[in-house]
């Protein structure tokens, strides 16, 4: 299957045009500051893009980014602006043909940057093998991935290696496929449902025990969106599997907690990183306006001050007391105990 997904990549697909459902190539609601960005990304490398949506972590500017699929590099040579020329931006992708038009714009972006030196690297391998590329333990600080991981045959060493190679307090940032439910045996081995993102999705109630297994003990959905297969033989195939297009991220983060407790704490956001003034969105259920005191669990806690974001929040309360589980986190205490409603107060999940 690994040689069928590097073909398919490879040779079978031409452009975005050449696939069969939207399960890749999806920008619908691009922030305006990523749009000029784009702009100065070289045709040939747009065309040959076959993400499943926006790898746009925030707070970005002189970090080490390690793009896990690179492909031909259009995700990389937009990170490559957010950077700046002090960052480095490396692709990692087992396909030559794609690895081959990312390198051949490498002097058309530096100048197009404005760069007095490059500012990425391509490297050819495996995303389950990164120690086979001497990529060091903790030498990362962002991972981000899009729509490659299904694709993997070992996502529980993609998993595994991220997290060896991020620094502590370093995030994984991936958009990828799932479904709501086990692929059957019989479509993970057919070669265009796997080259379609589909086949290799994980159901999303398997990814997030693997995740904790493999030290990311609370993954957090960004954002996400139906998948549409409007080809026939597709349909036909896939019956009433339903897929996904979702955004997680993953912190590398060692103290977070299996849920989210109650400790308590709060922060306020200042509104000060780049292109994010008036909120902060940390996932689908933490919106944090600049300025309004934010009620957060324990682990949210973590995620903002012991991260790259501690600097643009203020910060309120410890770990000193505990006060059980906010409600709404899906695993409140299961007893009736008699508590009145206003005992029952919602809280920050």
């Amino acid at each position: 299957m690994q040689e069928t997904v590097q073909k398919y990549y490879g040779e079978t697909l031409s452009g975005t045009h050449d696939l069969k459902t939207n399960a890749c190539c999806t920008d619908t609601g691009l922030p305006e500051y990523v749009k000029p960005l784009l702009a100065k990304v070289h045709d040939e490398v747009m065309k040959r893009y076959y993400g499943c949506g926006l790898v746009l972590p925030e707070q970005l500017e002189g970090l080490t980014i390690l793009d896990l699929g690179c492909g031909a590099g259009r995700d990389v040579y937009v990170l490559s602006q957010l950077v700046g020329e002090k960052g480095e931006i490396i692709g990692v992708d087992m396909t030559e043909e794609q690895l081959a038009v990312a390198r051949k714009h490498e002097n058309f972006h530096q100048k197009a940057f404005g760069y007095k030196r490059g500012n990425v690297r391509f490297l050819h391998g495996y995303i389950e093998q990164l120690d086979e590329l001497e990529l060091a333990d903790a030498s990362i600080d962002i991972i981000v991935s899009n729509c490659v991981i299904n694709l993997a045959m070992d996502k529980a060493a993609v998993l595994r290696e991220a997290y060896r190679v991020l620094k502590p307090g370093g995030e994984l940032y991936f958009s990828d496929v799932y479904s709501d439910r086990r692929i059957p045996n019989e479509l993970t081995n057919d070669p265009v449902l796997y080259g379609e993102c589909l086949s290799g999705a994980l159901y999303w109630n398997d990814f997030v025990p693997l995740a904790r297994t493999q030290g990311f003990t609370d993954p957090r959905l960004v954002e996400d969106r139906p998948i549409i297969i409007d080809n026939p033989q597709l349909q036909a195939k896939t019956g009433n599997i339903r897929f996904y297009s979702a955004t997680y991220r993953l912190f590398k983060l060692p103290e977070l907690e299996l849920a989210c407790e109650d400790h308590g704490q709060s922060v306020v956001y200042r509104g000060t990183i780049v292109h994010h003034p008036h909120a902060f969105v940390l996932d689908k259920h933490h919106f944090i306006e600049t300025g309004k005191q934010f009620a957060v669990c324990g682990n949210t806690w973590r995620m903002l001050h012991d991260t790259r974001f501690a600097g643009h929040f203020d910060f309120y309360g410890n770990f000193e007391r505990h006060y059980g589980i906010f409600p709404g986190c899906g695993m409140g205490i299961p007893f009736d105990d008699g508590a009145s409603d206003e005992q029952k107060s919602s809280g920050c999940c």
